[in-house]
């Protein structure tokens, strides 16, 4: 119950945080606007956002205004969502997934939109390439090509005898076809075998896949980083525990929550980022001229607990490396 209490706090905090400098922009009409559009809303990202901005010179209710809008999980309210933005006539749009830049794009061609957190920017049709991105939209990649092989490294290490890998992905995605074909190819690379674990909304059929991992035999699980994923992030941890497969993800959110480890870019060091975008924007800057970022900053995180539950002991070598031990 204190939980619930605590989580409703924070999230009215939030929504007077978010508020106020809205108001204050209606009143003046000088302050500019950016319009804020998740998926899935995390207090955490959208607090790294604040803070960049902060570093930059601007404060909210004085120099600038946010227009806070999540889906909460929804992919149909996207579009709804980006359209309001577009009739608010915000100066930037900041998108935190791949869904949420095209249904911003989807809703302007004028506004620049800036990229906080998408997997594949070029072959999701958002930039014509990452030097050069033409158009309204820019900002931040995920994108790496040590990845795959550093994620199937680290369940090596914890799983020795590992032979197959279970892959949970949103097969309508837009970016995770070409992940999961290349999570493939690693792991098939180091004499692994794999199983797709897809599943798709509204309705994702989360249970049937981890029983499917089951029947197989499975050793171990890759969960990919998608927004349907994150979304069911608490469910999915639990099913890993039930069904006692070792499970690695990309977003420390899962480690966090009882998940076992996450390794994959800080996604809080990319919304950090997303506000010099933001800056040089509102200063002038063509979203066309700036060039797509690459992760700088990588983290992982060791859920020891989880660890201890599932009979497994974590080797020095992964745990020296890690950025937080969960105890």
């Amino acid at each position: 119950m204190k939980r619930r209490a605590a989580g409703l706090t924070a999230t009215l905090a939030l929504g007077l945080l978010v508020s106020f400098p809205a108001v204050a922009a209606q009143e003046t009409g000088k302050v500019p606007r950016i319009g804020y559009l998740v998926v899935v809303s995390s207090e955490t990202r959208y607090r790294a956002f604040q803070q960049g901005l902060r570093d930059l010179g601007y404060q909210e209710g004085q120099n600038i205004a946010i227009e806070f809008r999540s889906a909460d999980g929804s992919i149909e309210r996207l579009n709804h969502l980006a359209d309001e933005l577009v009739r608010l006539h915000v100066d930037v749009i900041v998108a935190g997934s791949t869904l949420g830049a095209r249904a911003a794009q989807r809703a302007t061609s004028t506004i620049p939109i800036v990229m906080a957190n998408i997997g594949d920017p070029v072959g999701s049709g958002l930039v014509a390439s990452l030097g050069r991105p033409g158009g309204n939209i820019t900002g931040l990649t995920t994108m790496s090509q040590e990845l795959s092989g550093k994620r199937l490294e680290l369940i090596k290490e914890i799983v020795p005898r590992l032979r197959r890998l279970g892959v949970l992905w949103d097969q309508d995605a837009p970016n995770s076809v070409a992940a999961f074909k290349e999570f493939k190819a690693a792991a098939e690379s180091l004499g692994m075998e794999v199983r797709s674990l897809a599943i798709r909304p509204p309705a994702p059929e989360i249970e049937k896949a981890f029983g499917a991992a089951k029947n197989w035999r499975a050793d171990a699980l890759i969960a990919l980083d998608d927004a349907l994923i994150f979304s069911n992030r608490a469910r999915i941890i639990s099913l890993a525990a039930r069904y006692r497969l070792p499970a690695v993800y990309g977003l420390r959110e899962f480690p966090d929550a009882g998940g076992l480890l996450a390794y994959g870019p800080s996604r809080d060091d990319m919304y950090r980022r997303a506000a010099a975008y933001v800056d040089k924007i509102l200063k002038g800057a063509k979203p066309a001229d700036l060039p797509v970022e690459r992760p700088m900053r990588f983290e992982l995180v060791v859920n020891l607990k989880t660890a201890k539950a599932l009979g497994l002991t974590i080797p020095p070598s992964v745990l020296v490396r890690a950025d937080q031990v969960i105890q």
